[in-house]
């Protein structure tokens, strides 16, 4: 479903990303593991087309995301690291601007808000300004499932959630992954990695340094009586 060929990003003298490749399966779930500064953002916001890439190829569902843009975003939602919406405007309002966005009908408000799978509790008419940071994060999930596209980019998602939102929001994303959605997150929380993931692609200071079934990471973690942790500092050592 999506393919990332040679993905390098520099800003002026520093390199963000350092010829990064890989495949996402459609109707997987591809986790990026790594902590702040890996290049997990710079690689999302690349497939998702808010940046351009310095090098290097992304093809979305055998749409060259570079050369046709408009055609690869039908493809996808995205969901940023931190969400930002105007105070005095109501959940329900930040939906419908959405919504008229991407040229979708209002009813697929009610869709999402209302779905056995997206509990809203009622939050809907509340202003934005009277929200909680993991209302807000629930809110910019429910936009980037308006569109109910194959493709969802999830950057940090549990970054503001408590225990209770997060575990409901790993329950959300497996009954996304039921219908069929390819789903790419990046995460530095571990569990999210290890609940939720196929595949998890480890990153270090832009660079790719392995790609492994999440099968495999968990006989690694038991094999060699390791945490997630150690692991990932194995990796990030070796690079």
């Amino acid at each position: 479903m999506i393919e990332v060929k040679g993905l390098a990003k520099t800003f002026g003298q520093f390199t963000a990303v350092a010829g990064v490749s890989f495949e996402v399966r459609e109707g997987e779930t591809f986790a990026m593991l790594g902590p702040n500064g890996s290049g997990k953002s710079t690689i999302l916001k690349s497939i998702a087309g808010l940046q351009r890439p310095t090098e290097g190829t992304i093809t979305i569902g055998g749409v060259n995301a570079l050369k046709a843009p408009l055609a690869a975003r039908k493809l996808i939602s995205y969901l940023p690291q931190r969400v930002g919406f105007h105070d005095c405007l109501t959940a329900h309002e930040v939906l419908e601007f959405y919504c008229r966005l991407r040229k979708l009908p209002i009813s697929r408000i009610d869709d999402v808000v209302h779905s056995s799978e997206f509990n809203f509790n009622g939050f809907s008419e509340k202003r934005v300004s009277e929200l909680s940071g993991g209302m807000k994060q629930k809110l910019g999930l429910a936009i980037a499932c308006l569109a109910d596209a194959p493709v969802l980019l999830l950057d940090e998602p549990t970054v503001s959630l408590d225990p209770a939102g997060a575990i409901a929001f790993r329950k959300f994303l497996k009954k996304l992954k039921e219908k069929g959605k390819t789903i790419v997150f990046t995460s530095h929380v571990l569990a999210d990695v290890e609940m939720l993931a196929d595949r998890v692609a480890i990153l270090v200071d832009g660079k790719l340094t392995a790609v492994l079934p999440i099968e495999e990471l968990r006989q690694q973690i038991a094999d060699r009586d390791r945490s997630l942790e150690e692991i990932y500092l194995e990796y990030a050592s070796a690079a």
